[in-house]
């Protein structure tokens, strides 16, 4: 039994054709897009020779290979241009292609030296003399104001005499700021310098280092208590100015054009809210929202106002009052908003309001009239009413015109326009 047998294949021998791999077949090249079928039949399936050598556009793009830098990191000495004892230090510095970085010290730019003034023997004796300060512990500040750059706390830990740091300043300060006002040609000149314009304040310095002092030290249980008070004074505030938004708003308000009220009815009492005066509401409406704000837009505040004079006159009414404003010509909003363009702008939109107003009640009041007086037509009650039979009348035939109407009505129609012409249409 050999292998054949267990793997029950055939004994047969394999032919040499089944010995031979196959070969995948050759995958047809695909004609490329934009030449014709015909061009490509021609060329065999290569496709056109170029009349130019070709190049990939990648290689155009492709960034000639630079040559390998070799890069070691080496213990070398330098030297500072920040310090003046030449002092020479090592550290690791990265060589590149074997040739070490020159020049001066990197962090040797961030040594920042605060200028000083000196001042001679002569301006000391005609300006600088202060009775709390001898010559020689000027001296002595300024030369450890110059060695530490005004670190005050050190300087004070360095004096020679019990200073406190408020006192080093003052006279620091004071002193600086009076060279430079005297070395000036006129005080325009150094009116600008922080030293001028700021002057130290040392009794203020100190009540600030007090204050965060105290604050610093503050337990959490008085912190919790500081809290609670702050909150409580933030709620008195907020209800304070409820209640004066309040009493404002049921404070009566001057009218604006008193009108005399005619046969006992004001002109201004049924359709729309009496109306202040546009100074008087361009100074007491303003929302509480933009008086806190203290910096608010004018023309935010006019819209708002606005919006608060025409809240109860409705929709119709406030389009009415906007085609009216097109109509005159005025922008609905002002395109210079100045204090009193816009006061003149609310008091326009105000009088609009109120002719609005007037034109409601003349209608009324014209509508009231036609039905007193048709109800005038009817005979008095007292008067002996006559029958249809008892009148001797002869008979008319109801005619009818080109309109469609009948002549009686025609006749009545004209009488009611003869009586009331102003309800002809």
């Amino acid at each position: 039994m050999d292998a054949k047998d267990i793997l029950g294949l055939p004994k047969t021998p394999f032919s040499s054709s089944q010995e031979k791999k196959s070969r995948p077949p050759k995958e047809p090249q695909r004609k490329p897009d934009g030449v014709s079928r015909e061009v490509y039949a021609l060329t065999g399936g290569v496709g056109m020779a170029p009349l130019m050598p070709t190049i990939e556009a990648s290689h155009l793009k492709r960034r000639p290979a630079a040559e390998k830098e070799k890069v070691a990191w080496q213990w070398l000495p330098f030297t500072s241009s920040a310090r003046t004892d030449n002092l020479q230090l090592y550290h690791w510095v990265r060589v590149v292609n074997g040739v070490p970085p020159t020049g001066d010290y990197q962090f040797a730019k961030y040594n920042k030296k605060v200028d000083i003034l000196k001042y001679t023997d002569e301006e000391y004796e005609k300006y600088l003399i202060d009775p709390a300060w001898s010559r020689e512990e000027t001296d002595q500040l300024f030369e450890l104001c110059e060695r530490f750059d005004l670190r005050f706390i050190v300087i004070a830990d360095r004096f020679p005499t019990s200073r406190s740091v408020e006192d080093l300043k003052s006279r620091y300060y004071s002193v600086s700021r009076t060279l430079l006002i005297h070395r000036a040609r006129s005080f325009d000149d150094v009116s600008g310098n922080p030293l001028v314009k700021d002057s130290y304040d040392a009794a203020h310095d100190t009540e600030r280092k007090r204050a965060l002092s105290a604050l610093l030290s503050q337990t959490k249980q008085q912190e919790r208590k500081d809290a609670e008070t702050l909150a409580e004074a933030k709620r008195i505030m907020e209800s304070r100015a409820a209640s004066k938004t309040v009493d404002e708003a049921g404070m009566p308000s001057s009218s604006y054009n008193a009108m005399v009220p005619v046969d006992g009815v004001s002109p201004l009492s049924s359709t729309h809210p009496p109306l202040t005066h546009p100074n008087t509401a361009a100074n007491s409406s303003i929302p509480n929202s933009l008086r806190a704000l203290r910096v608010y837009l004018r023309t935010h505040a006019l819209d708002q106002m606005v919006q608060a004079a025409s809240a109860s006159a409705g929709l119709r009414v406030i389009k009415r009052v906007d085609q009216t404003l097109q109509d005159l010509g005025v922008n609905l909003k002002p395109k210079v908003p100045t204090k009193a363009v816009c006061v003149e702008h609310l008091e326009l939109q105000y009088e609009i309001l109120t002719l609005l107003n007037l034109q409601k009640q003349l209608q009324n009041k014209e509508a009231e009239v036609l039905a007193n007086r048709e109800s005038s037509f009817t005979e008095a009650p007292s008067t002996p009413k006559r029958s249809n039979r008892d009148i001797d009348r002869p008979f008319v035939p109801d005619t009818v015109g080109f309109t469609g109407e009948r002549a009686g009505k025609r006749d009545h129609k004209r009488k009611v326009c003869c009586f009331f012409p102003f309800f002809c249409y």
